[in-house]
């Protein structure tokens, strides 16, 4: 059964998505890990044009034609992105309602556990049935959260809901982003760890250049300049949420903590 990694903003416009992305290539391209990403923001999805895609099928086509789910529909569905990575993405259009019930995407979510090892979904930032429903039922969750007080504020009743409703899986993750704006006051790391009861897996700061030229190029940041902080965080984490996480010398503070909590 493949491991499903569901990554979400604790509010709109943290940058959920580009790190969701960046994560999904790390685990395919550097983890040589057989991947899917799933845009689930049927309406607004960017997964598309972060990977350079236009592919004519995506997500919209199974969830509108449940009948037909299987394994090989599901398949003919994905755009091939690199070797180890597909794309099952959003149409992006306003041409219909996207309104779903809880279960809607239940079947195409067992579909790819059946044949791909890794699947990161784009969680939309909503609260409604089938989005509390994803995160419940995956395996492994990472809250994005920028350093100010509306994302502490969310990501902690995230974290206050997750727990209840999923009392026999590993706690959610989080990290920061969007870190070091020149002139933005920001809510420390220690009081965010204080309030989540838990420290950020990662902190990835403010980089206009080099993000910007990423999304406006349909590429992933390790592409535009693979020695960048911000790529061997991406690889960091896609280790950690696949479980493949190997700890080194220069890592022993934090990650180990949290290699110790899951294990």
């Amino acid at each position: 059964m493949g491991r499903i990694i569901a990554v979400v903003g604790a509010k709109g416009g943290v940058g959920a998505s580009t790190v969701a992305h960046n994560i999904a290539w790390s685990a395919g391209h550097d983890l040589a890990l057989e991947s899917v990403v799933t845009d689930m923001d049927l309406a607004f999805g960017t997964a598309g044009l972060d990977y350079n895609q236009d592919p004519p099928q995506g997500i919209a086509d199974a969830v509108f034609s449940p009948d037909r789910i299987d394994t090989n529909f599901v398949d003919r569905l994905l755009a091939r992105c690199t070797d180890h990575l597909s794309l099952l993405a959003a149409p992006a259009t306003l041409e219909r309602v996207y309104d779903f019930g809880a279960e809607a995407f239940d079947s195409i979510f067992d579909s790819l556990r059946a044949t791909v090892p890794c699947i990161v979904l784009d969680v939309p930032h909503q609260w409604n049935g089938w989005t509390q429903r994803t995160l419940v039922s995956a395996d492994e969750i990472l809250i994005v959260a920028a350093p100010d007080l509306a994302s502490l504020r969310n990501a902690k009743n995230l974290f206050d809901h997750l727990r209840t409703t999923r009392v026999n899986d590993h706690r959610p993750f989080y990290c920061l982003n969007q870190v070091g704006v020149p002139k933005r006051p920001e809510i420390k790391p220690a009081e965010f760890a204080k309030a989540l009861e838990d420290d950020p897996v990662a902190s990835i700061p403010f980089d206009p250049q080099v993000f910007g030229t990423a999304a406006n190029n349909g590429q992933m940041i390790a592409e535009v300049s693979a020695s960048h902080r911000a790529a061997a965080t991406f690889r960091d984490l896609a280790q950690l949420l696949t479980g493949r996480a190997e700890v080194k010398k220069s890592q022993t503070g934090l990650l180990a903590k949290l290699l110790k909590r899951q294990g």
